[in-house]
């Protein structure tokens, strides 16, 4: 993580400095629903989600955010566009941040607008996201560039600052996203280059699509950052429940070194030398090792033959590896116990279950 940037609190989650990177989604209920939306934000907390942001689309989501943050587990922030009084009243409701873009509050008087939001984050002590992407560049800038090129991102990002630091707001977060994974990772790091005072980056690469497409996508744009150091907290952004971002927000996490998964469970890719059905018995061992709750992390490799097996696979706490008729359970790449082929799985779990 970026030891150069400044801490910021949202809610109880320490964002910037030395504290953990965070995971963030947003809900996709409409606010106004209450029941739904908090239902929604419940289930992405019991999953791991540190933050979570709710659209603000007009004064009935504005009013209605009161009771969200009230009921809510994890930390709210508001997502506002346009109009500048939704922010003021979200903040006055309770809400831990906001994200704006300050380009966007209406043309007219811009700039007192601004101030007033300022004016409110700073009595209610919270920070403001502010946030670029590909298609919200001002008109001047795409004019300059031609296209939204990471260079273009950057002005655009620093100018947002710009219009917050006016008022002696300091309290910042900023996000640079673009469709392009190449893009967002180079403006980023530009970003970077330039963020002289220090503010807090949240990562994302927007726009992804189906899972199917947006998890690559956003594992290579967001992975790439924080292993160079970039990056405070995290979105995923996928056309999917917002349940499933969190789940690949922390797969990310924990790929990159991150976090430590309670559960790492890892297997060989298969080939003629394989003895095992191996993605049917790791989706059976996955499944049945959720529902231990065990206490201490541990790594398990699935291997399909004995070449795979406790050799390659040593520096797992447990695993399987199997040959035509039987099966091994090892221990730190070292067999412990021999057991039939189709009770395998069922061994190892006995197996874990008794060490816990």
């Amino acid at each position: 993580m970026n030891l150069k940037t400044r801490l910021l609190h949202i809610g109880n989650v320490a964002v910037g400095g030395n504290a953990p990177i965070s995971v963030q989604t947003m809900t996709n209920t409409p606010t106004v629903n209450t029941f739904a939306t908090l239902k929604q934000i419940k289930e992405c907390a019991e999953l791991g989600c540190d933050i979570i942001r709710v659209g603000v689309p007009d004064f009935a989501s504005a009013v209605a955010i009161k009771e969200i943050v009230e009921k809510s587990p994890i930390p709210i922030v508001a997502d506002i566009h346009f109009d500048y009084r939704l922010a003021i009243i979200a903040i006055e409701n309770g809400v831990h941040a906001i994200r704006i873009n300050p380009g966007n509050i209406a043309k007219s008087d811009q700039t007192e607008r601004i101030r007033l939001i300022v004016e409110a984050a700073s009595k209610a002590k919270i920070p403001i996201r502010v946030g670029v992407n590909a298609g919200s560049l001002d008109e001047d800038i795409l004019e300059k560039y031609q296209h939204p090129v990471p260079e273009a991102l950057v002005e655009s990002a620093l100018r947002q600052c710009q219009a917050l630091e006016q008022f002696n707001f300091h309290d910042i977060k900023v996000s640079i996203k673009s469709s392009s994974v190449h893009d967002t990772v180079e403006a980023c790091k530009l970003f970077e280059s330039k963020n002289t005072k220090g503010y807090p980056l949240h990562l994302g690469v927007t726009e992804t699509g189906i899972p199917e497409d947006g998890i690559i996508k956003s594992a290579i744009g967001i992975g790439a950052l924080l292993l160079q150091g970039i990056g405070n907290t995290i979105r995923v952004s996928l056309s999917a429940p917002p349940q499933e971002e969190v789940k690949v927000g922390l797969k990310i996490l924990e790929d990159c070194g991150f976090r430590k998964a309670a559960v790492e469970v890892i297997s060989c890719p298969t080939c003629a030398r394989t003895c095992a059905d191996i993605s049917g018995s790791v989706s059976d061992l996955k499944q049945r090792l959720q529902q231990l709750h065990l206490k201490k992390p541990i790594k398990i490799a699935v291997m399909g033959c004995m070449v795979n097996g406790p050799g390659e696979a040593k520096e797992a706490d447990l695993g399987l590896a199997w040959n035509k008729t039987r099966a091994i359970i090892f221990k730190k790449g070292k067999p412990i116990k021999a057991v039939e082929a189709k009770t395998a799985v069922d061994e190892l779990m006995d197996f874990i279950t008794n060490m816990e």
